[in-house]
């Protein structure tokens, strides 16, 4: 379901499937790309996100059909704590368009999507220099330093 957010909308990827390339393309050049890992197997992750299931899921920030940012649900996003889940990550907005809401909105509606799938409690890890972006959002640091990259956990209850 899509939801308006000022001038942009957030919607689940599977209702529109065809910013299902630029999802991966960010992702992967965020994240994976360093790692040595290619395209075609973010792009197999990311379709995941569009079978029906509750968790893998995506969503997608747009704005007259231009792709803005994304945020997903996965069950696990720590190799440190295969314990938790689900988690909310991959939020990404594209540059030019941060520090209109857009972040915020995509966490925010990736969360509800893990409640709404039965969730009572959602993880996210952060680098310490973004910490304090999702504990205005609401999230509460579980711990601290955790993994080589020094990552802290945090929790959003179902409110």
């Amino acid at each position: 379901m899509s939801s308006p957010e000022g001038s942009f909308v957030v919607s689940d990827l599977r209702e529109r499937p065809e910013f299902t390339e630029a999802v991966a393309d960010r992702v992967w050049r965020a994240w994976w790309q360093g790692k040595g890992y290619p395209l075609d197997y973010i792009e197999g992750r990311v379709a995941e996100s569009l079978d029906g299931a509750a968790v893998p899921c995506a969503v997608v920030a747009h704005e007259d059909g231009l792709f803005l940012g994304t945020a997903s649900v996965i069950p696990s996003d720590l190799d440190e704590r295969p314990e938790y889940s689900p988690w909310v990550a991959a939020v990404w907005v594209d540059p030019e368009h941060r520090r209109r809401g857009i972040g915020a909105a995509l966490v925010r509606k990736a969360a509800q999507g893990a409640f709404e799938s039965g969730a009572d409690l959602v993880y996210l890890c952060a680098l310490p220099e973004k910490r304090a972006f999702y504990e205005r959002l609401g999230w509460q640091r579980l711990e601290e330093n955790v993994g080589r990259n020094a990552l802290t956990v945090l929790t959003l209850a179902r409110s």
